[in-house]
């Protein structure tokens, strides 16, 4: 099963390599459709109403703390991705703060970087943006069977950062799964106000959304003037 994972993961990776001109491009929108569907079922089944009692019977500071436990595991995800893409400030302040965080935040349960250091928690980096930067092509759109809105850059990236998770390395099963599903319970909850939001077509309002964050992101929040200089006038 891994080693079909792998060639699975390696031909997303060719792909978007060679897919510069279909940046942006939904060529696969009706099996995109298919899954995004599906998805949207088993949320509306599963993943939404946890998310709700989790949020209703949990207090809302333990619901912070175990946000905050996930969010500094984030950071060495972030870490990594800032030095491969050689923005080594930002691999230092994010590594900085994964090491404030586990020791004198209890294992990140406390944002002890952000209130006594001055380290706010800086834009998510992952593999996908690592590529974008090295120059690999975006390729065509795609939705993700439960993982959700990616692209053929992005889809590979979603393995491969998950080994900077420590959780990843945990050698005991049950206790390794029940974390990872507490963690999907509390980005759930996280997002429960972005439904309301959410108007028209789902499936496109969801795609656009994703693909503007991601520009954002690999921009490092930079937008382009479309207006141009004012010497053009």
């Amino acid at each position: 099963m891994k080693s079909l994972l792998l060639g699975l993961l390696g031909c997303l990776f060719a792909f978007g390599c060679f897919a510069e001109g279909s940046a942006g491009d939904d060529a696969l929108e009706g099996f995109n459709r298919v899954i995004f569907t599906a998805n949207d079922a088993l949320d509306s089944a599963l993943a939404k109403p946890m998310a709700r009692a989790y949020v209703a019977i949990v207090p809302d500071s333990i619901e912070r703390g175990v946000g905050n436990i996930f969010a500094n595991l984030d950071d060495l995800t972030n870490a990594a991705n800032s030095g491969l893409q050689g923005k080594l400030g930002d691999m230092g302040h994010s590594a900085g703060r994964f090491l404030i965080n586990t020791t004198f935040g209890l294992g990140g349960l406390f944002d002890v970087a952000d209130r006594s250091f001055n380290l706010s928690k800086k834009d998510p980096e992952d593999f996908g943006q690592t590529l974008a930067v090295w120059g690999v092509g975006e390729g065509p759109y795609v939705m993700l069977p439960l993982l959700g809105p990616s692209s053929m850059r992005a889809a590979p990236g979603k393995f491969l950062d998950s080994f900077t998770n420590p959780i990843r390395y945990y050698s005991e099963v049950r206790p390794r799964n029940l974390v990872r599903a507490a963690g999907l319970v509390s980005k759930r909850a996280e997002l429960l106000g972005i439904d309301d939001m959410i108007s028209g077509d789902r499936y496109v309002f969801v795609r656009d959304v994703y693909r503007q964050r991601q520009i954002f992101l690999i921009n490092d929040g930079a937008i382009e003037d479309d207006f141009g200089d004012d010497d053009d006038y």
